[in-house]
């Protein structure tokens, strides 16, 4: 069992480990023609103690799935809000590392440098998979914002303090908007277009709804 002290190791390994890929996030578009994207998400099973993660390729732009993998693998971090990327990222690194073809693009469930880090999930995958990627969460993390217009496609600049770390995006006319951030190697102002190009008529990008149906009922996508 872990001591007090161990445990606030732990942490404080993790946010310099955080701290050290931030410095190596690309901040630009650095990606060629998108002709397969990917959406990654994680669930839970046994109270906890079993992390499943999937993730979705689907065909670019028309949005069919043509592969997909799902990993289960015990939890070995502790649930530290701002560090959810160490619970999550081992297994939906080794679901990516199954697939049969390396995506162009992967879309996170969670957050890119909308953190307060600025090193969120999609920047933690991106970094060290060396994939172009982009945060797409349902939840604030950090910043503030004034609400998008209500039409589909509204944006509104996500701000911490005087930077801007995202956007706010209503994917679907009068739903709740998404948070989008870019991860790596996409920049500010594409990752909302992107998001845009994966989404149909629901508010949650088809990337991340498949990922999302595969992670947390097992409904596998038709390949």
């Amino acid at each position: 069992m872990l001591t007090i002290d161990d445990h606030d190791e732990r942490i404080a390994a993790a946010i310099a480990e955080q701290q050290a890929l931030r410095q190596r996030v690309v901040s630009r578009d650095v990606f060629g023609e998108l002709r397969l994207v990917a959406g990654v998400d994680a669930g839970f099973e046994q109270d906890g103690a079993v992390i499943r993660a999937a993730v979705v390729v689907l065909r670019f732009p028309e949005l069919a799935p043509v592969d997909y993998a799902l990993v289960r693998q015990p939890v070995t971090f502790p649930y530290v809000p701002g560090l959810l990327a160490f619970r999550e990222a081992p297994a939906i690194m080794a679901a990516l590392d199954r697939l049969r073809e390396t995506p162009d693009l992967v879309i996170c469930d969670g957050h890119g440098i909308a953190h307060p880090r600025r090193c969120g999930i999609a920047c933690h995958i991106g970094v060290l998979l060396d994939l172009p990627t982009i945060g797409c969460a349902k939840q604030r993390l950090v910043g503030r914002f004034t609400p998008p217009a209500p039409e589909r496609g509204a944006r509104s600049p996500l701000f911490d303090g005087h930077e801007q770390i995202g956007w706010v995006l209503r994917t679907r006319a009068d739903a709740q908007p998404v948070f989008v951030s870019p991860g790596h190697r996409v920049s500010l102002d594409r990752a909302p277009e992107l998001v845009m190009a994966c989404t149909t008529r629901f508010r949650l990008p088809e990337t991340t709804r498949f990922a999302h149906r595969l992670a947390s009922h097992g409904q596998l996508p038709l390949v």
